[in-house]
């Protein structure tokens, strides 16, 4: 039987402020179908072109961001998800700063933004169930490996931390129980510097130290940050 299946990718990109929250990157649509409607940034796979290199690519033309951490996601094949064509789409997440990136919108995208995952949009396609796996696959990640740390300012007060991670379990966490088990693992240097937010007393910054991380990692530490 002939078969006439395109392969596409998207991007669920998440982002974190310490007063906004998490938001997530998505494009607003140039063209039919869904043309002007919100949805996340992708394409089909070019010939020749790995799903990754397609997923950068994509990310790179239609908002202007260049994303560190990526991690596949699920495929999604539903026959009917594009009215143009059969077309399957490898999904995947990634984490940025966005105050790292100055969007922009070119290509098939007419407008970039960062949207609060409180107050996501009507979506194009399937985007929206894709968006809702890829939050419950990052609450779960997050339990046992520090990615959180790649939406956070390199150099972050503790507090940052423990709000990134009160929004992403979507509930109060015991503070002095969170920081005494992230202190205890011994991946996370205190600096000798501060830094001064709000009234009172100027909070001390801390360093995410990945070499130390992985030299854990590879002798097979258990990490388990559910409290």
């Amino acid at each position: 039987m002939k078969q006439s299946i395109k392969v596409a990718v998207d991007a669920v990109v998440f982002g974190y402020d310490p007063e906004k929250g998490i938001s997530i990157l998505l494009i607003r649509r140039k063209y039919e179908p869904f043309q002007k409607v919100w949805a996340l940034p992708g394409g089909l796979v070019a010939n020749g072109e790995s799903l990754e290199d397609a997923v950068r690519r994509e990310l790179r033309e239609e908002s202007g961001v260049d994303v560190n951490y990526l991690e596949q996601l699920y495929s999604f094949g539903k026959p009917d998800r594009d009215p143009r064509n059969r077309v399957v789409t490898v999904a995947y997440f990634g984490l940025v700063r966005p105050s790292d990136y100055q969007l922009s919108a070119q290509t098939d995208a007419e407008d970039v933004a960062w949207h609060s995952i409180d107050q996501i949009p009507k979506l194009a396609f399937d985007h929206k169930a894709i968006i809702d796996l890829a939050i419950t696959r990052l609450r779960g990640k997050i339990a046992y490996e520090p990615v959180g740390f790649e939406l956070l300012d390199k150099k972050f007060p503790f507090s940052d931390l423990e709000n990134l991670y009160q929004t992403l379990l979507g509930r109060e966490i015991d503070r002095r129980n969170f920081k005494k088990k992230i202190i205890g693992y011994g991946f996370l240097e205190e600096l000798d510097e501060t830094i001064q937010r709000k009234a009172g007393r100027p909070a001390h910054l801390y360093r995410f130290n990945k070499k130390k991380y992985d030299e854990l990692k590879t002798k097979g530490y258990n990490f388990d940050l559910f409290l």
